[in-house]
């Protein structure tokens, strides 16, 4: 893999971005010396001014307390680190700013803030995308770590803080990374055993000295009264950007804020589900923790109407107390603390439930998210390419019995891979799809490979498969995601909870109650990123949700989440001009109202003026009472809820099958696509055009020799770079040309002879002598594949052939024809358990993807539609350019007044016009149209593709005018 696709330009990050800048408007910058960021001098009263212009724009109470601090509060998985590494380059780009300290409160959250930072995508993903801004400025982070010395011995200055504090290079950015811990170290204010910059031999005071612009990561880690706050302070920071969901409701300057409920409104993050494993009996047990003297801890246990009283001391087994306790003892204690082994600390006056702890409330929790996690992976990996390939996490306590030997029966682990075991061997008895029964093989053939675990002793360990396992979760996100490794389930004790994250997390199983309320918030957090796909591309819709497993002792998840998550949105915001995110929020509540009848409205009771803005201030309550649904209860309805039994899958309703059956056996039917290229030598040109088109693209792989050298200057020695003494790129070339044209000929499925002609005839512009290995294969073969896509229609021309094939069996039918019930997860993700579909649909209950797909099923009835259906995923693969397949999302019949059938197939696309479509989905959509313009010669097809803001009656009038025209 080459790495994350980061998305840009996104909305609700850009937003926080200009925030910043538009702070900064019109400052005057003062350049010391080379090594020290330029002073920020803002005329008497501008920033002020500067600050409240945001806030109001943002619609955010106007404050203004006067200090250098400016809060951008982004809720979890919306990309908060992205926004502010953005937010440093155009600092840089703006006002020639090049140092920044970046502060972050723990190691784990440090260890993924250098991943991101140090990756090569981040940099070639400001290179390319953002063009000449961005050419040739690089990151360059200085990563603090902790030193460990004799105490005889003067304390090493950091090297990292060295190369930050004497970095002159203004073309990079240079970024210091330091978690709280080392903040507070006393490392920081003692003398060094040499000075920074013949000035400081304190690391506070040299990182003071060059004016630093400080970034702080999660600033509810870093309370304002405490110390750690006080030695940010003393590093002289110019200003302070804190970035974080949660600042306990004490900010300082709030510039933007992306609430909670808007993340999930937005469809920025992951809905949740919550799946509550029931107890039968014992209900009303409940364990407390009385008193704690520091060497023993009294607990009550209630259970059956009486109250037993029990004392325990450190090492003792919570068993004694009740039977169904499973594997917890007391690690330890103090007067105000008691530690369990399961990582929870608890107060005098806790409350646990004793049947939490249950070894068999554990096994069916993990079963049922085991059994979950293969529904979801089918469906992921089974789709049309791109595939997604899902992770579960599971927070045990139970360390030794998932770290033990395989054989010990009846062991965490020996239970867990006996499980996963039986249920692939279940689903390979009936898994049709090629690509993921390879992939359930490979589970068989090794099931130890398939899960891993971190936990905070393993950084002591020196097992060499626990040390691989912790590098890959911890650090290599697309080696864990990569599908030719099969390990898709990952164990912690709550060490990830914070800090951690992976965007293909869809599963979390929380084996314990933890026995303290903690944020649900927080909680889901690890899981709430939108997923990528196997090209690392970050994959926003249809909407996926995380489903999060809990036992009975929080049956009240979901109330509480959503209680949360509206209560951490709640704020004083009263804008003052209909913009774009309020006038999205009343179309989502309000699906059947299109943005000019929402403004109309507003127009005609005298809201708004020409330019949008509000005509009084009581406008905007006005609004709220004109659209209530809009502002009633925060959160949209299906963003959280809880699972229910479900059924797997949905029956047709009675006959309707009948009136479908025609168009339905047509477009079944298997089409061969045919390329309109008349010679090896108009493909030649193809070929040849794509490797000039993509020449840029390719990078050279090898060692260069860097060559330095040492002069005096001023009685100092210094080191300069002889750039171009030796400049020769010794080549990572891991194969001759014969054997890189066979393979390449082989995986790309092109003669060798026009491989070497095309390779000749672009030798000037590049060379392939430089680029024989396998990387370059790989990309030639996807790279060419997408050109195929792109430019069909346009550089060549196609065709399609239809096969007599046998249609049946079909995800609509039996293997003779006769219809059957339907999986709901072929139908879509989201449910809708309030409206009844149309009389005409093929189902009586929704399932849909989107919400446009969601209108129309849930619309009117359409007058002449005697039945229509929303067509399963991957029922219908309409082959296309490049290899990849392409399916539509409805079909419907429709009697005309003359008594004529038509067949319309409709693609449904949530964008406003095909202007706004990817290109790759405008090809594929054209290759559809002309697959049914083919079928239409012989059986009437009308392929439509319908937009945001259409409806499906009105495509199919516009077409039946015309043909009464025609």
């Amino acid at each position: 893999m080459s790495g994350f696709n980061y998305e840009k330009n996104l909305p609700h990050q850009e937003q926080g971005i200009q925030a910043v800048l538009a702070v900064f408007d019109g400052v005057m910058t003062k350049q010391h010396f080379t090594d020290e960021n330029p002073e920020l001098i803002f005329a008497k009263g501008k920033y002020a001014q500067n600050l409240q212009a945001v806030q109001s724009a943002n619609q955010i109470e106007r404050t203004f307390d006067g200090s250098n601090v400016l809060d951008i509060s982004m809720e979890t998985g919306t990309g908060k680190t992205y926004t502010y590494t953005k937010t440093m380059y155009d600092l840089h780009r703006m006002l020639g700013v090049f140092k920044f300290i970046v502060i972050v409160p723990t190691l784990s959250i440090k260890a993924g803030t250098k991943y991101f930072l140090q990756s090569q995508s981040l940099v070639e993903h400001f290179r390319q995308d953002f063009g000449n801004d961005y050419e040739g400025i690089s990151l360059k982070t200085y990563v603090v770590e902790s030193q460990k010395m004799a105490k005889s011995k003067k304390s090493h200055i950091s090297v990292a803080i060295d190369q930050f504090v004497k970095a002159e290079n203004q073309r990079e950015i240079h970024i210091l990374l330091i978690n709280a811990g080392m903040i507070n170290s006393p490392s920081m204010t003692e003398s060094g055993d040499r000075a920074l910059k013949d000035l400081f031999d304190q690391p506070q005071a040299a990182l003071a000295a060059v004016r630093p612009i400080v970034i702080i990561d999660e600033p509810h880690k870093f309370p304002t009264a405490k110390k750690t706050w006080e030695n940010i302070n003393r590093l002289n920071p110019q200003y302070i950007l804190r970035y974080g969901a949660t600042f306990n409701e004490q900010y300082y300057n709030l510039i933007y804020r992306l609430t909670a409920v808007e993340a999930f409104n937005q469809d920025l993050v992951k809905g949740v589900r919550v799946f509550c494993e029931e107890q039968q009996g014992g209900l009303d047990s409940q364990l407390k923790l009385t008193a704690l003297s520091g060497n023993e801890a009294t607990f009550e246990l209630y259970e059956n109407g009486k109250t037993q009283v029990f004392h325990l001391n450190k090492g003792d087994d919570l068993a004694q107390i009740h039977p169904d306790i499973f594997a917890l003892k007391v690690e330890a204690m103090n007067k105000t603390t008691l530690a369990l082994s399961n990582g929870v600390e608890l107060k005098a006056g806790a409350l646990l439930n004793p049947y939490s702890y249950s070894e068999t409330v554990q096994d069916a929790m993990m079963k049922k998210a085991i059994a979950e996690h293969f529904k979801l992976e089918r469906n992921l990996l089974t789709q049309t390419s791109p595939r997604i390939k899902p992770l579960t996490l599971f927070f045990i306590d139970d360390i030794a019995g998932y770290r033990s030997d395989n054989q010990i029966a009846g062991s965490l682990k020996a239970k867990f891979e006996s499980w996963i075991l039986a249920e692939v061997k279940e689903r390979l008895k009936t898994e049709a799809d090629p690509f993921y029964r390879d992939y359930l093989e490979k589970t068989i053939a090794d099931v130890s490979l398939t899960h891993g675990g971190y936990f905070s002793k393993d950084n002591s360990e020196s097992d060499d498969k626990i040390e691989r396992e912790v590098n890959e979760i911890l650090h290599d996100k697309e080696t864990l995601l990569s599908l030719e490794n099969p390990r898709r389930f990952i164990f912690s004790k709550w060490t990830l909870r914070e800090g951690w994250d992976n965007p293909n997390v869809f599963q979390i199983c929380k084996l314990r109650s933890s026995g303290s309320k903690t944020s649900k918030l927080q909680e889901v957090g690890r899981g709430l990123r939108l997923p990528v796909n196997e090209l690392m591309e970050r994959v926003r819709s249809p909407q996926y949700l995380l489903n999060y497993f809990v036992d009975n002792s929080e049956k009240d998840f979901v109330a509480e989440l959503v209680g949360e998550v509206n209560k951490v949105s709640e704020t004083a915001q009263i804008p003052t001009a209909l913009t774009p995110e309020l006038l999205e929020k009343i179309k989502r509540a309000y699906p059947q109202e299109s943005n000019r009848s929402i403004t109309n409205k507003l127009a005609d009771n005298k809201l708004i003026d020409d330019n949008d803005n509000f005509v009084s201030s009581g406008a905007y309550h006005q609004i709220k009472q004109l659209f209530p649904n809009a502002f009633s209860t925060g959160l949209f309805q299906g963003k959280i809820t809880e699972a229910k039994a479900k059924k797997d899958a949905i029956p047709m309703r009675e006959g309707k099958y009948e009136e479908l059956k025609a168009l339905w056996e047509l477009i079944h039917h298997k089409a061969i696509l045919k390329y309109k290229i008349d010679s090896e030598m108009e493909f030649l040109a193809l070929f040849v055009n794509y490797l000039k088109e993509s020449a840029d693209k390719f990078k050279q792989a090898g060692i260069r020799t860097k060559v330095s050298e040492t002069y005096i200057k001023n009685a100092v020695m210094l080191v300069r770079n002889k750039e171009d003494l030796e400049n020769t790129l010794i080549r990572f070339n891991t194969m001759s040309y014969r054997e890189f044209l066979e393979t390449l000929s082989t995986e790309a499925k092109i003669k060798m002879t026009t491989l070497h002609q095309a390779f000749h005839q672009v030798r000037s512009e590049w060379d392939i002598s430089q680029f024989l290995n396998m990387q370059t294969i790989a990309q030639i073969r996807s790279g060419f594949n997408q050109f195929l896509l792109h430019h069909s229609f346009s550089k060549f021309e196609l065709g399609y052939q239809m096969v007599n094939n046998s249609v049946h069996p079909t995800q609509f039918t039996d293997k003779n024809g006769r219809p059957k019930a339907v999986r709901v997860t072929d139908l879509g993700r989201m449910a809708d358990e309030v409206h009844e579909p149309a009389a005409s649909y093929l189902f009586s209950e929704i399932f849909y993807d989107s919400e446009i797909e969601h209108q129309n099923i849930a619309n009117e009835e359409i007058e002449g539609v005697t039945v229509f259906t929303k067509i399963p995923k991957n029922s219908i693969k309409i082959p296309v350019a490049g290899g990849g397949t392409y399916s539509p999302d409805f079909a419907y019949i429709v009697k005309t007044k003359n008594n004529d059938v038509l067949n319309f197939v409709i693609e449904s696309k949530g964008v406003k016009d095909s202007e706004h479509l990817r290109q790759e989905e405008r090809s594929k959509i054209k290759h559809a149209e002309c697959l049914f313009s083919h079928i239409s010669t012989q059986t009437k097809v009308v392929f439509k593709t319908q937009f945001e803001g259409e409806q499906v009656i009105a495509l199919m009038r516009r077409h039946l005018q015309q043909e009464e025209g025609s």
